[in-house]
C-alpha cells in the first residue's frame, strides 16, 4: 500500500510539473516581502519586465511587507514547488535567523536558491536639518542630545536596524528606534522629518542625495561607492569594524524541479547583460552579480554565519514575531 502511495504521488506531482520549454505556463508570482519603493521592489520591477518579454506568461510582482520580511518569506516557503511561486530577497533573510527567537521558516532547507541578482553599499544617511557633515560630526550631535534623534529602519529585525545598532554600539550613540515596513517607508520617513538618521541601500538613497532631501555621511562597503566618490567609507571615518554591502537574490521553494530554477538562472543572466538593464541597475548604485545556484547557497550559508557572529558581538537583542 505505501509504494502505491508514493507512486501515485509522483505521478500527481509529474502531472502538475511544469514543462520547461514552454514554461511558465501561467504568470510567475514574483513575491517581495518589503513595501514598494525599497531595492528589493525596484529589482523585482526591473527583471520581471524583462523575464516576461521572454517568456510566454508575465511575472507579477506581488508585494507582501511586514515583520522584517518574514510574512512574505513564509508565504513562498510554504507554497507549492511548480517555479510559479518565487521570492526576492535582501540580506535580511540572512540576519532574520539570528534575530528572531523562533522563525516559521530554515532560511536555507526550505528553500532552493536561484541566483544572486546584485549587491549594493549601505550609506549613513542624515535630515538635511542635521547639523552634520561627517559621521564624526553626527556622532557629536546625537551625544549632546541623547535620546532625542530618531533612526528609521526597514523593519523591527530589519538590515538597517542591525547595522545602526552595531553602529550604536561602536560609537554609544544614544538614538531612538523607529521602525517600518521596508527600506523604502524608512528613507520617506527620513524625508518627512520623522526620523533624522538612518542607514539605507543606495537604491533607496540617490534620487534623495541628488534632490538635496538628504545627506549621506559615510559608506559601509569596503570602497568608497563610484555613485557618491566624494562621501568617506566608515574605514576611513574610524570604524574599520562596520564594513557591509547588501545583496538581493530569488529563492523558489525548497523542492522546486531543477531544470525550473536551471532555466529561471540562465534568463535573469541574459536579462542582466543587456545594456538598459546594467544602465538601470548603475543608476540605482546596484552591481550585477549571477552565477549558478549552487553559489549562491554557499554565498547565503556564510552569510547566514557572518550576521549570527556579528549580531552577537554587537549584543543586538532577539525579537519576537
Amino acid at each position: 500500500m505505501r509504494w502505491l502511495l508514493m507512486l501515485l504521488a509522483f505521478f500527481m506531482y509529474a502531472a502538475s510539473a511544469e514543462d520547461v520549454s514552454t514554461y511558465p505556463s501561467r504568470p510567475l508570482r514574483m513575491v517581495v516581502p518589503f513595501a514598494p519603493g525599497g531595492g528589493t521592489d525596484v529589482l523585482a520591477r526591473i527583471f520581471g519586465q524583462k523575464l516576461g518579454a521572454m517568456w510566454p506568461n508575465a511575472v507579477v510582482v506581488d508585494n507582501r511587507p511586514g515583520a522584517s520580511a518574514t510574512i512574505g518569506t513564509d508565504i513562498v516557503a510554504r507554497s507549492k514547488p511548480d517555479g510559479l511561486t518565487m521570492l526576492l530577497i535582501a540580506d535580511t533573510h540572512a540576519i532574520n535567523v539570528s534575530l528572531y527567537k523562533k522563525l516559521p521558516y530554515d532560511p536555507v532547507k526550505d528553500f532552493s536558491p536561484v541566483i544572486l541578482l546584485a549587491t549594493a553599499p549601505h550609506i549613513v544617511v542624515v535630515h538635511p536639518s542635521v547639523p552634520a557633515n561627517s559621521l564624526k560630526e553626527l556622532i557629536d550631535h546625537v551625544k549632546s542630545k541623547p535620546g532625542v534623534l530618531n533612526y528609521s529602519s526597514s523593519g523591527p529585525a530589519g538590515t538597517s536596524y542591525v547595522l545602526t545598532e552595531i553602529l550604536r554600539a561602536a560609537t554609544g550613540m544614544n538614538l531612538v528606534h523607529v521602525p517600518y515596513k521596508g527600506a523604502g517607508p524608512a528613507m520617506t520617513a527620513l524625508i518627512a522629518g520623522e526620523a533624522q538618521v538612518t542607514i539605507a541601500p543606495a537604491v533607496t538613497t540617490l534620487a534623495h542625495w541628488r534632490n538635496q532631501r538628504a545627506r549621506p555621511l559615510a559608506v559601509l562597503s569596503p570602497q568608497r561607492s563610484a555613485l557618491l566618490p566624494g562621501i568617506p567609507t566608515m574605514v576611513e571615518s574610524g570604524y574599520p569594524g562596520i564594513v557591509y554591502e547588501s545583496w538581493y537574490g530569488v529563492l523558489a521553494p525548497a523542492g522546486t524541479p531543477r531544470e525550473i530554477v536551471a532555466k529561471v538562472n540562465a534568463d535573469i543572466q541574459k536579462a542582466m547583460a543587456l545594456p538598459d538593464v546594467k544602465a538601470q541597475l548603475e543608476a540605482q548604485g546596484l552591481q550585477a552579480a549571477g552565477g549558478s545556484p549552487a553559489e549562491f547557497e554557499a554565498f547565503m550559508r556564510a552569510e547566514v554565519d557572518k550576521w549570527a557572529k556579528a549580531i552577537k558581538a554587537a549584543g543586538v537583542p532577539p525579537a519576537d514575531i
